[in-house]
């Protein structure tokens, strides 16, 4: 890694998402052990957890949340303020993302198994900023792959990240770029003059941590699981 560049693991999971019980703490931790020195929250369908862990460590978090789309699709929103109501339209989810100043990342695109956007992004490429060129829980041969190539065609910045839902998964995938203002245009800029570094696969034992999640929630309390993992 170049020096001063920074690892950014652009795709973690708080408690807050319905399939995770990460702790806001363990993950601050875990950036610690796995030398990450930013990170993406991206709760499904909520934010207000990740504003708080930005609140607290500004330097190294940056809010987000991943939406589930009334198309189906997830996208994710990056920079946001307000949260993005689940069921939302895809392109007013992407144009909403874009109107409070966020980029909007499209997550394990062709990861037909967790709702990629697929043949959907042609449709909102105009507004698509990021593509996850790797997703640490895209199991499927040659899925990631595809949408590396379907950004790389169209000219979009790459991303990666875990998609961690434990601690342990925390750094599996991220980007390698310059120092960035904490903005929209700064992230950006640093991600087209960065690379994808860390290619990692979290083996598929870890989609057990989700089930068990939602377990526990819908046994012991907090938000009910309603959706497959």
């Amino acid at each position: 890694m170049a020096e001063g560049w920074l690892r950014v693991d652009m795709h973690v999971h708080t408690r807050a998402s319905y399939d995770s019980l990460n702790d806001p703490d363990g993950i601050l931790a875990a950036m610690d052990r796995r030398g990450i020195h930013r990170v993406v929250i991206t709760d499904h369908d909520e934010l207000h957890a990740a504003l708080r862990l930005r609140d607290r460590a500004p330097d190294r978090v940056i809010a987000g949340e991943e939406v589930r789309t009334r198309e189906g699709p997830d996208i994710i929103g990056i920079f946001l303020s307000e949260r993005i109501a689940r069921n939302t339209p895809l392109r007013e989810a992407c144009e909403n993302i874009r109107a409070q100043g966020g980029v909007v990342y499209a997550p394990h695109p062709f990861d037909v198994r967790r709702r990629g956007g697929g043949e959907h992004l042609d449709a909102v490429a105009d507004l698509v900023d990021v593509v996850e060129a790797h997703n640490a829980r895209t199991w499927g041969v040659g899925v990631n792959e595809r949408g590396e190539a379907w950004a790389r065609a169209r000219g979009k910045p790459l991303g990666a990240g875990s998609d961690a839902h434990s601690a342990g998964e925390i750094g599996t995938a991220y980007v390698e770029v310059p120092p960035f203002e904490m903005t929209r245009e700064g992230f950006l800029a640093a991600l087209r003059a960065g690379r994808v570094a860390c290619r990692g696969t979290s083996p598929r034992v870890v989609a057990a941590h989700s089930v068990y999640a939602r377990a526990h929630k819908l046994l012991f309390g907090g938000r009910t699981p309603n959706e497959p993992e």
